[in-house]
């Protein structure tokens, strides 16, 4: 038994070796002077019109076993979005699955944690590493030869991977790993390879990037978290997921509690995830707040289905007018398949086939690209003068808190998950938070 835990200690500060900041930075670095397609994109600062490109990838699922891989397929589609004119670049949803390849025997243990086996999904495990943001060690911090213990902070790496010995076999072993412990063990791993590489993309190519969502510990917490990073390279906010699948909470994954919107210099920023785009309050809130672009990363481990995937983004932002730029995991990776089309969408009145489509991938399941412009004018113009708008705020104020307060008499029978609360998802967990638009900044640019 302690034999095993400490190879368990030693394949962690392996990882985390592996992961190096300053290792990453040079392999960004060397990837994109060999690829040449940092020459043709003007990487100066510049300042935003309300009139500029957005860019979704369509990213194929692949395990890499070394995050330097990872990096350099990352700054493929950033290199190529830029190349395009894109100023936001959006990935999609669980963005960080491809880097459980760095664990020995992932495909084996998968059948049991993802399949849907018995005691695959166990919920919530105890213990795992520290964050190494919250926990003071930031990823800038950790630069080669300075890596935390990943001890450290309570919480043995025996509990952390679901508290499996030596001595079991391989399919017990697989019945004690959750999903939430095999998230907690990477984690903090691939926060600091997801932060230093988007980090480094951002800032070498001057464009803001949601780099997607990532299921990442978070103290007690286990979240899907979708990070914003600015063309300096800093991490502006992050939004935790709100509305789950059912099976995201089986795995013992917690629901975020908040919408922030983010100010840049392209105006009001959302980034939603997956299923937030399902209800139509949550856009709502995104409007009220002052969204003008929502960035929606998803995952979708079904076959793809046009008219489910309508019930999304597209008839969001034609209730609520705003552009939607949706990125889509595809593929299969760990024995689950993913589809999706990526595509940027507007209010009807703004796309040229009435469709309320800009641009969308062919295929639901071949990587790709897309790329669409979008006017921030044009749909302040739309906003103050659509005809089908009907808003009633004094209905909304006296109505919807009495509709909420008697929903779960009314829904009783009716299974509903449990969501985080105010003190366990705190606002814009970034560095810069979340923040409310007031209605007078509504549309303004900062000039760079």
């Amino acid at each position: 038994m302690a034999s095993f835990k400490a190879k368990e200690r030693l394949l962690r500060r392996y990882l985390l070796w592996k992961a190096r900041p300053g290792r990453l930075r040079r392999s960004l670095a060397n990837a994109a002077g060999r690829s040449g397609m940092a020459e043709g994109v003007d990487t100066k600062a510049t300042t935003i019109e309300s009139t500029f490109t957005v860019a979704a990838v369509q990213l194929r699922a692949k395990l890499f076993a070394d995050p330097v891989e990872y990096a350099a397929e990352m700054h493929r589609w950033v290199a190529e979005a830029r190349l395009a004119g894109a100023e936001l670049v959006v990935f999609p949803e669980y963005n960080n699955l491809q880097l459980l390849g760095m664990l020995p025997g992932v495909e084996e243990m998968a059948a049991g944690v993802f399949g849907g086996a018995s005691g695959a999904v166990n919920g919530r495990a105890g213990g795992g590493l520290p964050d190494p943001v919250a926990g003071g060690d930031s990823p800038d911090r950790a630069v080669d030869g300075d890596l935390p213990d990943p001890a450290a902070g309570g919480g043995s790496p025996d509990r952390a991977a679901g508290g499996y010995s030596a001595d079991d076999d391989r399919s017990s072993r697989s019945a004690d790993i959750s999903v939430a412990g095999v998230f907690r063990y990477i984690g903090p791993v691939a926060e600091r390879i997801v932060h230093t590489t988007f980090s480094w993309l951002a800032a070498r190519y001057r464009v803001h990037i949601v780099g997607g969502s990532f299921l990442l510990p978070d103290g007690e917490r286990l979240v899907n978290r979708a990070m914003l990073f600015s063309p300096d390279g800093t991490l502006i906010g992050t939004h935790d997921k709100v509305h789950l699948m059912p099976v995201e909470h089986t795995w013992g994954i917690d629901a975020g509690a908040d919408f922030p919107v983010f100010n840049t210099d392209l105006g009001p920023i959302a980034t939603p995830v997956c299923m937030d785009a399902t209800f139509s309050e949550t856009f709502r809130i995104l409007e009220l707040e002052g969204a003008r672009v929502a960035a929606l990363p998803i995952a979708d481990a079904a076959e793809y289905n046009r008219w489910l995937a309508l019930r999304g983004i597209v008839p969001r932002v034609q209730e609520s007018l705003l552009y939607g730029v949706k990125s889509a995991l595809v593929g299969s990776v760990l024995g689950v398949r993913f589809t999706g089309r990526s595509g940027i969408f507007a209010p009807v009145a703004l796309t040229p086939d009435g469709d309320g489509v800009l641009a969308e991938a062919a295929d639901p399941e071949k990587a790709g690209l897309v790329t669409a412009e979008v006017d921030l004018a044009a749909l302040e113009r739309l906003r103050e003068s659509y005809e089908h708008r009907d808003f009633n705020p004094s209905l909304h104020a006296r109505y919807f808190p009495k509709v909420y307060e008697r929903a779960p008499a009314r829904t009783a029978g009716v299974r509903y998950y449990p969501t985080g609360s105010e003190s366990s998802a705190p606002r814009g967990s970034g560095p810069a938070g979340g923040t409310h638009t007031p209605p007078g900044e509504l549309g303004q640019r900062r000039s760079k």
